[in-house]
């Protein structure tokens, strides 16, 4: 029997009990479904097999443990969740080197406590300058994967570094120095880590793509070519004095100068057209946060060039006019909505979203409550509608599986949700001569032709088309959620194209089916987006749920687990922290 299966009865008596002691707290604000004001709050079913770590001043969840560790530290000595951030953002680059990354980019949500304000740092990568059209076209015009995935053209000018510098100069607590943040890392890197966990399950994996890069297999692999092996010690020395240039001399040391020369030196020995003024040009910027609403809870998320808050939104702007706590979890009609729901808003994905500094997007219709009814309107609820008929409505009249997320909370309520990433698993596989630095494949994810799907299977058209500078489309997203005001969820999570899903789901357990945040962390996943057109399940949802839906004519596909979701929930004084136990190595550390 599935995680979910037979609950409803439960959670409804349940809520009717308070249980004795400390663990009455901690179940008492695990979960944090819509109630009547006038209702109990709600609490743990008896008998549940998952339970979030409780701490009260701070909380770290991340997906490797040394890393979560350090940031627990920052916030002990006085940092704010910024701070924390930063330090962890940097760690993550020496212990989980897969994902977490100086190569590479991503997003950054910042809600400060104290004006109660949220702030959108986007750090994604972008172009060089000089990127036709056609960079990923083969001699007959058609999509060429290799060129976006296996060669230097596949590498965008990085934003990690810029990005992690902007949240600290602009909020970050003022009582650390960028090379205090850093020196953790910097240990780290130079007196080496033994190979355990994620390292050791995702290093064979990968060990003949590291080793076509000499720069690379002289630091992941023994002198025979073999993966450095569990209890080896990896030792990153020039990643070690590359942290401490960035921490001494800040952006500019990564930007400008020595680093710099051999980043654009590597990427172009490895056929990419990066300049030094690509380099030095980058920027990170700061945008608006996107707001919604989902059944009285306020959803706050990443906006473009992220598809993720866009199409998260419009996910449960969709869902929120189905009954779905009364049709329950796991059940087959919850499934069949959230998977018509799902195909379209990978439709609109492919249609609309881009560069919002390069192409028009109408966010403001896509995330609306009206253009949501619309699209309500044309789902089925007993037969599912191929995905080659779905076609994006008109919103004009309304206006890396390889990826890592973190989220922290301060003592004083202040919260960052961090989502960054190489691409693939270890990005390109090339590590820049000198540096340590491995560097991303990230271009990847632009739409080399329109309808050609990329690494993950996402297809696009000419809004996220590649060009000169332009930052491509992702699916990152980092959210967080609130009640009145008040804080009370900070999540996201790693999974390439599955990512907007795996955040959804996470809200319709809280809110819908009332789970506490380690078992919506737990419950068994599901996906579809479009193309390929099949609903993806992760093996565990149960045969009674499948078998209707395959009698409603869904082609139902199992997976191996996938996402790595990293969640703070928090009320009544307690932060309730939930690491995704789909992989080995992430921690929620709290004190």
């Amino acid at each position: 029997m599935s995680l979910l299966s037979g609950r409803k009865k439960q959670w409804r008596n349940s809520r009717r009990r308070l249980y004795a002691g400390a663990l009455a707290l901690l179940c008492l604000f695990g979960s944090f479904a819509a109630q009547a004001d006038s209702a109990p709050p709600p609490i743990l079913s008896q008998g549940a097999r998952f339970l979030p770590i409780a701490a009260v001043h701070g909380m770290v969840v991340a997906q490797e443990g040394k890393a979560a560790r350090i940031g627990i530290g920052i916030l002990k000595r006085g940092g704010n969740a910024v701070d924390a951030a930063v330090a962890v953002g940097l760690a993550l680059a020496v212990t989980l080197p897969r994902a977490g990354n100086l190569g590479g980019g991503g997003f950054m949500l910042v809600y400060l406590a104290g004006p109660k304000k949220s702030v959108a740092i986007d750090y994604r990568e972008t172009a060089p300058s000089d990127t036709p059209r056609d960079v990923f076209l083969d001699a007959a015009g058609q999509a060429s994967p290799a060129k976006s995935r296996n060669t230097g053209l596949a590498v965008g000018v990085p934003g990690t570094i810029a990005g992690l510098a902007l949240a600290w100069r602009a909020y970050g607590s003022g009582k650390f120095s960028f090379a205090e943040l850093a020196a953790p890392a910097v240990a780290l890197a130079r007196d080496g880590i033994l190979v355990e966990e994620d390292l050791a399950d995702t290093l064979p994996q990968v060990a003949a793509r590291l080793g076509r890069w000499p720069a690379t297999a002289r630091i992941f692999l023994r002198p025979d070519g073999a993966p450095l092996g569990r209890g080896e010690r990896l030792v990153q020395t020039d990643l070690a004095a590359a942290l401490e240039a960035i921490g001494r001399d800040g952006e500019r040391a990564f930007y400008e100068g020595p680093i710099a020369e051999k980043i654009v030196a590597s990427v172009r020995a490895a056929g990419g057209r990066m300049t030094l003024d690509d380099m030095k040009s980058y920027r990170a910027l700061e945008r608006m946060p996107l707001h919604g609403f989902y059944r009285g809870h306020e959803i706050v998320s990443m906006p473009p060039p992220s598809s993720g808050g866009v199409h998260l939104i419009e996910l449960l702007n969709v869902l929120e006019g189905f009954p779905l706590a009364e049709l329950g979890p796991n059940s087959a009609a919850t499934v069949h909505l959230l998977v018509e729901a799902m195909k379209h808003a990978y439709a609109d994905r492919a249609a609309y979203l881009g560069d919002p500094d390069q192409v028009s997007i109408p966010v403001n219709a896509l995330i609306s409550k009206a253009y949501a009814a619309r699209l309500r309107e044309t789902i089925s609820t007993d037969r599912p509608r191929p995905s080659n008929e779905i076609e994006p409505l008109d919103p004009a009249p309304y206006e890396s599986d390889q990826t890592t997320h973190f989220s922290i909370v301060d003592n004083e309520g202040n919260a960052v949700a961090n989502t960054y990433t190489l691409n693939f698993s270890y990005g390109l596989g090339l590590v820049a001569e000198g540096t340590g630095i491995l560097l991303n494949n990230e271009l990847d994810d632009f739409a080399a032709r329109p309808g050609a799907p990329n690494a993950y299977g996402l297809t696009g058209g000419a809004a996220n088309a590649p060009a000169p500078r332009k930052r491509p489309l992702s699916s990152m997203a980092p959210t967080m959620a609130f009640r009145d005001g008040e804080l009370e969820l900070v999540t996201g999570s790693p999974g390439g194209s599955r990512i907007i899903t795996i955040v959804a789901e996470i809200i319709l357990d809280l809110v819908d089916f009332g789970l506490n945040i380690a078992e919506a962390t737990a419950a068994v996943r599901i996906h579809h987006q479009g193309s390929p057109d099949e609903l993806q399940v992760e093996r565990g949802l149960p045969v009674d749920t499948i078998r209707p839906l395959e009698a409603m004519g869904h082609r139902v596909v199992a997976h191996d687990a996938w996402g790595s979701a990293q969640s703070i929930a928090r009320a009544g004084g307690l932060l309730l922290g939930a690491a995704d136990t789909r992989q080995r190595g992430p921690v929620a550390a709290g004190y």
